[in-house]
């Protein structure tokens, strides 16, 4: 793979939590390097708004942000994608569309903070902590040598980060 930039999507059912913070995260730390969009197989049609908060208070912005269907990336007119990340075991077990040009895949499973059931403080307490997990991955992930690594080795990495979780 030798591209200037690079398109992510990052898939949950949802789509309202822990994909949107995938995309911030990755468009935050991939500097241009990476560009990344979320959909899910089910989305809910709304953003979480203790995702938005939780972005919101340590300065990772957000374009737009919206619970989109993962069919939109999947159409002729759609950006390219290069790699395509699961954070949930829903969507990571789901048949997806045929992707055009067979992006590298990778699951990242973290558990769903939307379920979370309590106070506000305990809510944000389990963004917080998914934010974490899905931060140290995504660090990892921008820092790969994609343009140096060949298809195989850049799969096994991928495969690798998703195993890691947030200290």
């Amino acid at each position: 793979m030798n591209k200037q930039t690079y398109n992510v999507l990052v898939l949950c059912t949802g789509n309202s939590a822990r994909s949107i913070l995938g995309e911030a995260l990755i468009n935050h730390h991939g500097k241009g390097k990476f560009r990344a969009f979320s959909a899910g197989s089910f989305p809910t049609g709304r953003v979480n708004p203790y995702a938005l908060k939780l972005l919101q208070e340590l300065n990772i912005p957000i374009d737009n942000p919206r619970s989109k269907s993962w069919d939109e990336f999947a159409k002729p007119d759609a950006p390219a994608i290069d790699f395509i990340i699961t954070v949930c075991d829903n969507a990571a077990s789901e048949v997806c569309p045929i992707w055009p040009g067979h992006p590298l895949t990778a699951h990242r499973g973290v558990p769903d903070p939307a379920h979370i059931e309590g106070s506000d403080e305990d809510k944000m307490h389990a963004f917080r902590d998914v934010f974490m997990t899905l931060d140290a991955r995504v660090r990892l992930f921008v820092a790969l040598p994609v343009e140096s690594l060949d298809r195989m080795q850049l799969h096994q990495q991928l495969k690798d980060i998703g195993k890691i979780a947030a200290n």
